[in-house]
């Protein structure tokens, strides 16, 4: 990944040092149980581990010549070691490692993202309370449908994040995961106790059976789990981006004092950071389908999803974890126009009291398709005029319609508190 897109404490997990460190720690881990259990000779776990050490220099040499990364470590580790160095390593495969060590660098990103989830769930529970009752247009088919509140628009991002936590949070359960079982996965050359050991105090649980390597659809769940909460980040700047549009602008992106927004047209104030957010969860969502034909291998082990992990892991959760930092700073400062989101509520002349309208004439002995045919009658005549009168003018003018439903009944009608009403049982629902 790119700096402009990593964030430190994400990006030093993706790092070689990091990874470097965790495989020697399985290799001292296994190494102290082996001795333990007399596997090797007595004093040797507790010298590997005072000695063991690594130098990432001398890895890329050696790997140059060996052209295999994890012999290079062990060589380099071994330089540090000395005689003990021939029991590291003792009855295990290079997958024994790789995919444990792979777990825990999955169960990090995990972690960070899902304290990331959570600055983002606070901060748009706390704006979605701040604008409860803010009316606004609801929109089906990007048409004016019928009124809303912002606060309840809000509200909605927060469960669809609240779920993505939850997800994450199996997911990253699932791919916490050891697997130290040897060539093929049968523990023919390392006792099973050396992965419960090495499991337990890297905080994994054992696969059930992992032949040479851990099944790879652990690792497409994480990924498509990832993958969906990219969607969901998606979904809400897409709704900043329309909001934004010069011709609605009920909301808008903080724009700082000294900020450009074009440098051709000094008058642009753009969405660009809910547009960067489009291109990030696109860049998400494009690992995916890699994770889920990385199930498909051959036999007990192959190596056609390495080069892919190697990629899609790094830029998946770097991306991921600035992704959402990036929209949890975009819905504190989201600038919110309710002066503006009424006047637009207001544009079609009454238009979104349409349904109302047909109900009333319903109850009052109307059948619903001769109902539908006047409300419809009379509202495209507002439609047709641009809203220059209102639809509630037409239908004081209607006499069917005013032979059925009084005047007072008519103004109750067009009354925007009623579509208020369940707003605090729909926020007691989502908030508790």
């Amino acid at each position: 990944m790119i700096p402009r897109y990593s964030r430190p404490e994400m990006a030093k997990i993706w790092e070689l040092e990091n990874k470097f460190n965790i495989w020697l720690e399985i290799e001292m881990l296994a190494a102290e149980k082996m001795d333990e259990l007399g596997l090797i000779p007595a004093g040797a776990g507790k010298n590997i581990r005072a000695k063991a050490n690594f130098n990432v220099d001398r890895i890329h040499q050696i790997e140059k010549e060996v052209k295999h990364d994890v012999i290079a470590f062990l060589t380099s580790v071994s330089e540090h070691v000395g005689d003990d160095s021939r029991f590291i390593h003792q009855g295990m495969t290079s997958s024994d490692v790789i995919d444990t060590a792979f777990g825990v660098q999955l169960q990090q990103s995990a972690d960070i993202i899902i304290k990331e989830l959570d600055g983002l769930i606070n901060a748009l529970k706390q704006r979605a309370q701040e604008h409860k009752m803010t009316l606004c247009i609801g929109r089906s088919h990007g048409i004016h449908a019928e009124p809303t509140t912002f606060g309840l628009k809000l509200a909605g991002h927060y469960a669809a994040f609240k779920r993505a936590k939850e997800r994450l949070i199996q997911a990253r359960d699932e791919i916490s995961i050891c697997a130290m079982s040897g060539a093929v996965g049968t523990f023919a050359t390392l006792d099973p106790r050396v992965e419960e050991h090495v499991a337990e105090k890297l905080g994994l649980k054992t696969e059930t059976v992992s032949t040479q390597i851990i099944p790879r659809d652990r690792h497409a769940m994480f990924f498509a789990t990832l993958g969906v909460v990219a969607s969901s980040i998606e979904n809400f700047a897409t709704e900043i981006r329309h909001l934004q549009r010069t011709e609605v602008r009920e909301v808008e992106e903080y724009f700082s004092e000294k900020q450009k927004g074009s440098s051709a047209m000094p008058h642009k104030r753009n969405p660009i950071l809910s547009e960067n957010l489009t291109g990030l969860a696109r860049n998400i969502r494009a690992s995916v389908t890699p994770a889920l034909e990385n199930v498909t291998l051959w036999h007990e082990r192959d190596i056609s999803h390495s080069s892919t992990e190697r990629l899609i892991a790094p830029n998946s959760c770097i991306t991921l974890d600035f992704a959402l930092n990036r929209l949890t700073d975009v819905v504190k400062n989201l600038v919110i126009y309710p002066e503006r989101m009424k006047k637009n509520m207001e544009s079609m002349g009454g238009l979104v009291f349409s349904q109302r309208t047909l109900l009333a004439l319903t109850s009052a002995g109307i059948s619903r398709e001769d109902a539908y045919r006047i409300v419809q009658r009379n509202a495209m005549k507002v439609w047709n005029n641009d809203a220059e009168k209102s639809l509630k003018s037409y239908l004081k003018d209607d006499e069917l319609v005013m032979s059925k439903i009084d005047r007072a009944e008519l103004d109750a009608i067009f009354d925007y508190s009623f579509y208020t009403k369940n707003i605090d049982y729909l926020f007691e629902r989502t908030f508790g």
